[in-house]
């Protein structure tokens, strides 16, 4: 993936995060998308950056990426929502 679709898909997550869970969905993000991140060479600052939002949030990005060495998304159950 490029550093611009990186920041759409995060510019995504984080317009349509529900309320409150905004900084969440930045980790998420991160979580879901650090190998990308990693291999397209941009620092997480710059995938801020190209998503539109504040360059502080390259922290919480930086965060999931460390993350998601240790955990795996999984999708729930519409019913467990």
């Amino acid at each position: 993936m490029t550093i611009s679709e990186l920041g759409h898909k995060l510019r995504e997550m984080y317009e349509n995060a529900p309320d409150g869970n905004s900084v969440v969905m930045i980790h998420l993000f991160g979580i879901k998308f650090g190998p990308q991140v990693r291999d397209c060479g941009a620092s997480a600052r710059d995938v801020a950056i190209a998503a539109g939002i504040p360059e502080s949030y390259g922290t919480e990005i930086n965060k999931g990426i460390n993350l998601s060495k240790y955990v795996q998304v999984v999708s729930m159950p519409a019913t467990a929502r």
